[in-house]
Formats: C-alpha cells, structure tokens, sequence
C-alpha cells in the first residue's frame, strides 16, 4: 500500500467511524421555539467525538495496513 492509497484508505475508513459515534451520548435539546429544531443535541460534543474517532481510526488503519502488507494474504501471483 502506497501513501496515495493510505490516505484514501484512512479518509474512507474516518467518515464511517464518525457515522458510528455520532449517536452516542446524544439527547434531544426539547426546546420548540420558532427555528429550532426540537430533535437536535442538547449538547453534541462534537471535538470529543472527533478525537473517539480519530483514535478508533488509527487502530483499525493500522490493523488493515498489517493485514493487506502481510505475505500470508496475498492476491498477486509472485
């Protein structure tokens, strides 16, 4: 795996973690005043869920990186 194909890999695998973490913790604001929504987060914590995925990110690149540069699984006929 070039470093072309890392960042993608990465950049692919990011946005499907941020998806998975974006619910947690969530609750509902519950305020109806005209504009806002009243199903939005009270409190999103948007920085801290960047970082969890980030972090999730990392640990899941780097076993796809062993995975895919190992010699036991390989789908090239050397």
């Amino acid at each position: 795996m070039n470093w072309v194909e890392g960042i993608v890999v990465y950049t692919i695998t990011w946005w499907l973690v941020i998806f998975c973490v974006l619910p947690i913790g969530v609750k509902r604001a519950g305020e109806e005043h005209l504009g806002h929504d009243a199903g939005a987060p009270a409190n999103p914590r948007l920085k801290f869920k960047a970082l969890l995925t980030t972090g999730i990110t990392t640990v899941i690149f780097i076993a796809i990186y062993l995975v895919v540069s190992s010699p036991y699984l390989s789908f090239r006929g050397d």
